[in-house]
């Protein structure tokens, strides 16, 4: 079953971080905010990929010295879906 889980993202120019996922897979990401072009990018990249494997490649990505991203950000709001399930 899928099931959804919105992140509202810190220190980012995007606001808010809609995920859908299934079996530690993402099925989805839309992010509201940002840089569009570069977003729907990772949205697509991401999207059937690993949660443990995104969180690996996207954890620790640095934006103009803001100490996260939205990358970053994303890997985040991952390691809450974690710890929920």
């Amino acid at each position: 079953m899928v099931k959804q889980y919105t992140f509202q993202p810190k220190g980012v120019c995007s606001r808010e971080m809609r995920i859908a996922y299934e079996d530690n897979k993402i099925v989805s990401l839309e992010v509201i905010g940002g840089c569009h072009g570069n977003l729907q990018g990772i949205a697509a990249l991401v999207k059937g990929m690993d949660i443990d494997e995104a969180i690996a490649r996207l954890e620790g990505i640095n934006c103009h010295g803001r100490g996260t991203s939205c990358p970053d950000q994303f890997s985040k709001a991952l390691k809450e879906i974690k710890a929920l399930n």
